[in-house]
């Protein structure tokens, strides 16, 4: 059976979410499904209420409790974090073994594995999974433990240019 691509779009400038939504809107024009996962931003992201109008093509998942970015809370507060981003790992994972969807966007997972929550062998594990679901994951940090998990790795940066007078 054919293996869903994994795209990876990493680095430290902004874009790498506004991206994996579009591919998530292109996938969703050509009539397939969309799941996308967010981790580490809290409740309170400003697009979720958008992305929820865009069901049942694109569907928003957050285990996440908090309504504060998980950098914020405190150490108690980001171990009962933990246990919801599992869930919410557990939960990619399902999407992936059921083949739920045609596209499966982890927004931010690579800052799990930059903190430790998650193991790159758990990632490894969980991409096994994924039979014909391509695969998007985001996140600032790159390791090549994790490019090697990739088909396509985009670096993306913030250029600032000085204006000449």
């Amino acid at each position: 059976m054919a293996k869903g691509s994994v795209y990876i779009y990493a680095g430290d400038g902004r874009g790498k979410s506004p991206a994996a939504l579009g591919r998530a809107m292109q996938a969703a024009l050509e009539g397939k499904s969309v799941v996308i996962i967010q981790f580490l931003k809290g409740k309170a992201v400003g697009n979720s209420d958008f992305l929820k109008r865009m069901e049942p093509e694109i569907k928003l998942f957050r285990f996440e409790k908090a309504d504060e970015n998980y950098e914020r809370l405190s150490e108690e507060k980001k171990q009962e974090e933990i246990v919801n981003i599992r869930n919410g790992m557990s939960f990619a994972k399902k999407v992936l073994t059921t083949g739920e969807c045609d596209l499966l966007i982890l927004d931010e997972v690579l800052g799990l594995v930059e903190k430790g929550i998650v193991l790159v062998e758990d990632l490894k594990s969980m991409l096994e999974c994924r039979e014909d679901t391509s695969i998007i994951m985001t996140g600032v940090k790159l390791s090549d433990d994790i490019c090697i998990l990739a088909d396509e790795v985009s670096r993306i940066e913030t250029v600032k240019f000085k204006v000449w007078e």
